[in-house]
This record gives structure tokens, C-alpha cells and sequence, in this order.
């Protein structure tokens, strides 16, 4: 059979590392907390929604965040979503322009690689 579309995205986090993740995805980036399922409740991590994109975060012993592999997430209003990164600290990384987009590369704490795009 082949694919039809994608469920959610995986990243990795470190074990304990929750409170950190929910106030840079959620208190920033603006995602919902989901409520994990009763049998995976107790592996840590975090779901996510915004929109219809779902994001788990998962914790991973000796992690290392990933250099170049990243999500693309769509934004709404990609000036003021800047605005309130850099204001929190984000170091916003600008790369060659994608024409039809605003685009930005930022980490997560972890150094997780996110890129943020607008469809202009």
C-alpha cells in the first residue's frame, strides 16, 4: 500500500528535559499539549498539535541533537513570530532565500534544528 499522508514527526529531547520543551514550543512557538495515551504516559515527552501538524517530543538517553535533519513548520505571522523569538533569546539564522517563502532556521534548547517558514 503506499503512503497516504504523515501522522506526526518525532524529535528527540533529553530524559527530564518537559519543562524546557513546553515553554519553548508551546509558551513560544504557540503549539498545544496533547495528552499522551494512558500506556505511553510514562516514557516521557511531550505531544503536540498546531494545526493539523502533530509533534512528539521524545526523551532519548545520551542524546545529541541532529545537525542538519529538521521540520519545516508553516507560520502565520512570520515578523512578529521573529520579533518574540529574538526577544527570548532564539538565535535566528537567515539562509539562502526559498523563493514563495519567509524562512528562518532556529534551535530548540536541546540544539534541535527548526526551520520556520510563510508562504508569501
Amino acid at each position: 500500500m503506499p503512503v497516504i499522508g504523515l501522522d506526526h514527526i518525532l524529535i528527540a529531547i533529553p530524559v527530564g528535559a518537559e519543562e524546557s520543551a513546553r515553554r519553548f514550543y508551546r509558551d513560544l512557538l504557540g503549539f498545544i499539549e496533547l495528552e499522551k495515551p494512558a500506556a505511553l504516559g510514562g516514557r516521557g515527552g511531550l505531544w503536540l498539535r498546531a494545526g493539523d501538524f502533530v509533534l512528539h517530543l521524545g526523551t532519548e538517553q545520551n542524546f545529541v541533537a541532529p545537525k542538519r535533519a529538521h521540520p519545516g513548520l508553516l507560520v502565520d505571522d512570520h515578523n512578529a513570530l521573529m520579533k518574540t523569538l529574538s526577544e527570548a533569546g532564539v538565535e535566528l539564522v537567515f539562509d539562502v532565500p526559498l523563493p514563495g517563502y519567509d524562512r528562518v532556521h532556529i534551535r530548540d534548547p536541546f540544539g534541535n534544528r527548526l526551520e520556520l517558514l510563510q508562504r508569501v
